[in-house]
């Protein structure tokens, strides 16, 4: 839905003031705890971003997927973690109002939309990752409802989510895509235990593959932002920091840098923007979602990694949130799809779209 231009920057605003004041002091501190940032997730709630993509008659926004993007930069330069609890949810979304039955999308996204209950994606189990095909989880028909067995893992929002979607195999070559909710229904659903990590904590393939285009360029405006964040950190340190006389940012090797992680930034941006323009339009755009996805979350490793050589031992130092911005980067190239996936995805489709006889 197209906004104009004052209601685009108000909203923005909003984002980039809630993230200066209240993402940005917090996050490091909350994040070397290993503790949910509840406050800020209740705040996001308040401000609305849970339904951004959810239409108007069912209580959303419907923002559209520039302004989608424009926001996910945002969170991201502060703070991943919450860029990837909005992130997942928004997925859910995604997938009922595009796949969803009539009943299913009059009772749950007004629900989600308002973040009264919070989505959760169950994709990946212990022998299924980037190949979905090889999923084991099974969905037997009993009378009128389907029995789910199997495993998965790395879910985002898992702890926290009520409503998840799950792919599971429903025949030999079938895979299927359930909504499942927490509660009596599910007392099968057991969530075991949270894993520790580095830093940032049938036709069912299809539809699943239509919240994966969206992930995948939300995934990519968080690399922009991410990114950005680097940048910023080490165009200030550079400026106060003095070696030989006179600050850093005065050594040409260090400006080269700079200038290097900006136009790398710019460039990821505008490809981020592209693809969500062609999806504003209801045009597949998969091929370039890929192409963001993996220049924007690539940017984002070298830039970090960029931002800790000029911050020299204090890059290293947990006094400085560029150490952060480095463990949180490799998560964006691994998760979507990996960047070898997007890879094989984009060169897939240049030989579909230039075939020689």
């Amino acid at each position: 839905m197209r906004r104009s231009v004052q209601e685009r920057d108000l909203i923005l605003s909003t984002v980039a003031t809630f993230v200066d004041r209240e993402v940005r002091p917090t996050a490091s501190a909350l994040e070397h705890r290993n503790e949910y940032p509840a406050a800020l997730v209740e705040r996001m709630r308040d401000i609305g971003l849970f339904g951004i993509n959810v239409p108007r008659e069912y209580g959303g926004t419907e923002l559209g997927a520039v302004l989608y993007a424009e926001i996910f930069e945002e969170l991201a330069r502060g703070w991943m973690s919450v860029a990837g609890v909005l992130g997942t949810h928004l997925v859910i979304c995604d997938i009922l109002k595009h796949h969803g039955t009539p009943e299913q999308k009059q009772r749950l996204l007004p629900t989600l939309a308002s973040a009264a209950r919070r989505g959760a994606l169950a994709l990946t189990e212990p022998e299924a990752g980037s190949d979905l095909r090889a999923i084991r989880t099974t969905a037997v028909r009993e009378g009128s409802e389907y029995v789910l067995n199997g495993s998965k893992m790395w879910i985002t929002n898992a702890r926290h989510g009520e409503i998840f979607v799950a792919l599971a195999r429903t025949g030999p070559d079938s895979l299927s895509a359930f909504v499942v909710e927490k509660g009596e229904q599910s007392a099968g659903l057991r969530v075991t235990r949270d894993l520790d990590k580095l830093g940032y904590k049938g036709s069912g393939l299809r539809h699943v593959m239509t919240g994966l285009e969206a992930e995948r360029i939300n995934v990519a405006a968080r690399g922009v932002g991410l990114a950005r964040a680097a940048l910023d950190e080490a165009v200030r340190y550079a400026q106060v920091r003095r070696t030989f006389g006179k600050p850093i940012a005065e050594h040409q090797a260090i400006q080269m840098m700079l200038a290097d992680m900006a136009t790398k930034i710019e460039a990821a941006r505008q490809l981020t923007r592209f693809a969500a323009e062609k999806k504003d339009r209801g045009d597949r755009c998969d091929l370039e979602a890929g192409m963001a996805k993996l220049f924007a979350t690539e940017t984002a490793q070298e830039v970090s990694l960029d931002a800790m050589r000029i911050l020299g031992a204090n890059g290293y130092s947990t006094d400085f949130p560029v150490e952060r911005f480095y463990r949180d980067a490799p998560l964006l190239i691994i998760g979507g799809g990996t960047n070898e996936i997007q890879r094989i995805v984009i060169a897939r489709s240049l030989l579909k779209k230039h075939v020689t006889t």
